[in-house]
């Protein structure tokens, strides 16, 4: 069995990886900051309503999966990798994920958004964690542990960013937290 360290070389995590992804990131923010800026922000055309919007179904199933996937997601990303315990947090990780991208579908104003669909830039993170997800998952059952990590690391970093974007004034958790 190959040991940690041998495990994080598979994986493609060193410094440099590190630091390509974390600017990578960063220039993806900026770029979606750019896009929802040029399309009025995210809610544009929307009534802001006087009141906090109450919670409906899909935003409370969001946030029941959401919360948990960000530090589970943390520490699976950072322990030892390949045990039995890493496979069922994985599994745990996995389902939270794709439960977290397919209620996202619901939660959104008519009217409002990308040509009024009720869909923004942010749904962008629930369509690519729908994709990199199963293909993790594809990845490790055919050995390859570096684009397995890949896989699963993509929709983590998606989870921080759509997470950040949440909080925007106008949107629902924005509203809910600052009023």
């Amino acid at each position: 069995m190959p040991t940690h360290n041998e495990l994080r070389k598979q994986s493609g995590m060193s410094a440099q990886n590190i630091i390509l992804g974390a600017g990578a990131t960063i220039l993806a923010t900026l770029v979606l900051v750019a896009m929802v800026s040029l399309s009025g922000g995210f809610a544009s055309g929307a009534e802001i309503p006087a009141t906090k919007p109450r919670m409906r179904l899909p935003i409370i199933i969001h946030l029941a999966t959401v919360i948990p996937a960000i530090p589970l997601g943390a520490y699976i990303l950072w322990r030892k990798k390949g045990d039995g315990f890493h496979k069922m947090m994985g599994r745990t990780w996995g389902f939270l994920m794709i439960a977290t991208a397919v209620s996202s579908f619901w939660i959104g104003r008519a009217g409002t958004g990308l040509a009024g669909t009720g869909f923004s830039f942010i749904h962008i993170f629930s369509v690519i964690t729908l994709i990199s997800v199963p293909l993790g998952i594809w990845h490790i059952r055919k050995g390859n542990v570096k684009a397995h990590y890949r896989a699963m690391q993509g929709p983590y970093i998606g989870l921080l960013i759509a997470g950040l974007f949440a909080f925007i004034p106008g949107r629902v958790l924005g509203s809910l937290v600052f009023g």
